[in-house]
């Protein structure tokens, strides 16, 4: 774990109540896709835990959505601004657990971690198909950025707007998909769902309201195969069969 203040670059919405924001500063912390860290905001005591959507060696990205007062805070900073952030929080993806043919899945900002392990796995020669589930078209985002790195982008919205109508397991009933491992993230039912429409291996970035965020106050436990466990601490990232619904 790293406390690193970190400059704002950049601050915009790019979906209803979702914003994209870039951050100047060390990030030497992170260690790859599946991390998140850990927001400090005036006033309030907890920290927001947010994925981490992107990173180089001086720039951290991230993509949140406005569920609170904190990230309603976040969402009114302007480029200058300076912001505390615990790095090097979480495990990460697995990317070597993909041979060739990697299916990812997202549901709303659940997008936003998947970004990076599609980086990761392009930069090692692997397909990358990716499925994005929305409540609506007005919704959609990051779709044309997967799209940039070269990845097969499938869109599923609810009210049939765009793409396929339904969630992200009703494309995978209709369309032909290759892969040989999946990753996904997004809301507990839409992972419980993938998780019976899979067969095959894979693993699951968990979304849990957390409190320290580096596993002392329990809060943020889950129960697994192996006993229970924190998503902060022992996750977010667990394998498929690891996981007990």
């Amino acid at each position: 774990m790293k406390e690193v203040t970190f400059t704002v670059l950049e601050n915009a919405g790019i979906a209803p109540r979702t914003f994209w924001m870039k951050l100047s500063g060390d990030t030497s912390g992170i260690r790859g896709s599946g991390e998140f860290v850990q927001i400090a905001l005036p006033g309030k005591f907890l920290r927001r835990p947010i994925s981490v959507h992107d990173c180089d060696w001086d720039t951290l990205t991230l993509v949140y959505k406005v569920v609170g007062e904190g990230t309603e805070a976040m969402s009114a900073m302007r480029p200058g601004d300076k912001l505390s952030a615990l790095t090097g929080l979480g495990n990460n993806f697995d990317i070597d657990a993909c041979r060739s043919k990697a299916l990812l899945l997202g549901g709303g900002v659940g997008a936003a971690p998947l970004y990076l392990l599609a980086k990761e796995l392009c930069a090692q020669g692997k397909e990358a198909t990716v499925v994005l589930g929305f409540n609506t078209a007005e919704e959609i985002m990051l779709e044309e950025d997967f799209a940039n790195l070269n990845a097969r982008v499938h869109i599923a919205t609810m009210d049939g707007s765009a793409g396929t109508r339904g969630f992200v397991t009703d494309v995978l009933r209709i369309k032909n998909l290759s892969y040989d491992y999946f990753y996904a993230c997004g809301p507990r039912p839409m992972l419980r769902a993938v998780c019976g429409a899979i067969k095959g291996p894979g693993e699951l970035s968990m979304e849990e309201r957390m409190g320290c965020g580096a596993g002392f106050c329990y809060g943020c436990t889950i129960q697994t195969a192996g006993g229970p466990a924190r998503v902060c601490a022992d996750g977010p990232v667990f394998k498929k069969e690891d996981l007990i619904w």
